[in-house]
């Protein structure tokens, strides 16, 4: 169960993060020869941000349908949507090919890989969640979080070796393309292990307890919105410097170690390889952590690092020296750790099982079109118009704010018995009826 949900995972972040770093090193140059090589990068993160704006929509149909028919089904379609539109990247024609339909195309499949992503992460930490007891929730459920460092590692790991075989010129002209057309053979493994897994028992005991009663069940998104809208908001404001940190240190990092600080693309992937690679062994460490001291405690750590450690984060990177950028993003990394560990298992804590699908979902994708999605874009902006990287720093810090905010003002769910929280739902419809 575990293995099937990060394995699914770390290829549909695969995907997902590939676009992102080709967008830092190569996009602009393919799709927006025309511009400065500055407003290149600009535009190109400006479809990157773009991908976004579909995974709320991403997460209403999926939430929606996973709440009512399942998880499985659910996340084998966005696996799907997700492979095959990152497969077609790989096979776009260029801005000097066919002109702007080129860039139209590529925003098409953007859009695509965002409605995908919208509706996977929350059945796969769902679908583990609901598997695991209570006592090792927090351990159990961040193995699916550690899908985005291991797709990250993937994806900076498969760039960095056709940059360090090719020249820059081959490597523009075609190499680019292998990465995304990769995606169609890990989409197949993928499949073959997802396709084994069984149905969630939380779930399927739900289903059957909703199928028993008279009264009409309200739509998922309805019963989220009247039952759980606090939740939904801190789950939003959780996700703010989580969401914002992960991007600039990872993506924007890329654009300015090559751009700002003129150091070579191998060089600005390999430090993202490295940090990814400690990030991906440190998720469980920390999601144990929150089964023995609580979740809001460690996600609380995290968010007041990450909003100290972004105004290092950049002096480290100008200095050039190789050593000073891997520490900048790795440390970055463990802090984002320390909240991104804990989500899983916090957030699927926070809604009963009939609404955990699209609770979970909304709460994590709507916040991520303010979040993550213009992040990049932001930063490359503040940079353009100040020709520093101090406005960043306090960008980054504002959205820490936020988020300490959010989790103080939500509930400790360690320890919660997911089954109980149905119970007390249904004891809630009752008297709401009887009265």
């Amino acid at each position: 169960m575990v293995a099937a949900s990060l394995i699914g995972t770390t290829i549909e972040w695969y995907d997902y993060f590939l676009y992102g770093s080709a967008a830092a090193l190569v996009f602009g140059h393919v799709f927006f020869p025309k511009s400065d090589p500055l407003t290149g990068t600009l535009l190109s993160f400006l479809t990157y941000a773009i991908g976004f704006a579909a995974r709320p929509l991403g997460a209403l149909v999926f939430g929606h349908f996973g709440d009512r028919i399942g998880r499985k089904k659910l996340l084998v379609l966005s696996l799907l949507l997700m492979g095959g539109a990152t497969t077609l990247i790989g096979c776009l024609p260029t801005h000097n090919q066919v002109g702007v339909a080129a860039p139209v195309m590529l925003t098409a499949l953007r859009l695509v890989q965002g409605f995908a992503l919208g509706g996977e992460w929350g059945g796969a930490v769902l679908l583990v969640s609901e598997h695991g007891d209570r006592r090792r929730r927090g351990f159990w459920a961040s193995w699916p979080q550690g899908g985005a460092p291991a797709g990250n590692l993937l994806a900076a790991g498969v760039l960095s070796l056709m940059t360090a075989v090719q020249s820059d010129a081959a490597f523009l002209a075609w190499g680019w393309r292998v990465p995304f057309l990769l995606s169609a053979v890990l989409v197949m493994v993928g499949l073959w292990i997802r396709l084994a897994v069984d149905e969630s028992p939380l779930f399927k005991a739900a289903l059957a307890a909703a199928e028993q009663r008279t009264e009409p069940q309200k739509p998922p998104l309805v019963a989220v919105l009247r039952d759980h809208w606090r939740d939904v908001l801190v789950a939003m404001g959780a996700r703010m410097a989580e969401n914002i940190s992960y991007y600039v240190m990872t993506t924007f990092v890329l654009a300015y170690a090559v751009g700002q600080a003129h150091l070579p693309k191998q060089t600005a992937l390999n430090a993202v390889l490295i940090g990814s690679a400690i990030q991906f062994a440190l998720i469980p460490l920390f999601g144990a952590l929150s089964d023995r001291v609580g979740r809001k405690p460690v996600y609380l750590v995290g968010a007041v690092g990450v909003g100290i450690w972004s105004f290092v984060f950049f002096g480290m990177v100008d200095t050039k020296d190789f050593a000073s950028l891997v520490t900048a993003v790795t440390v970055g990394l463990v802090f984002h750790s320390m909240m991104y560990a804990p989500q899983a298992a916090f957030f699927s804590e926070l809604f009963a099982t009939r609404t955990r699908y699209s609770g979970a979902s909304i709460g994590a994708q709507f916040s991520s079109v303010a979040a993550g999605a213009p992040a990049p874009l932001i930063a490359t902006a503040l940079l353009k118009d100040y020709g520093s990287a101090t406005p960043i720093a306090v960008y980054v810090a504002i959205a820490a704010a936020i988020t300490v905010l959010a989790v103080l003002c939500g509930r400790e769910t360690r320890g919660a018995d997911l089954a109980e929280a149905d119970d007390a739902r249904v004891d809630s419809v009752k008297a709401d009826t009887t009265v």
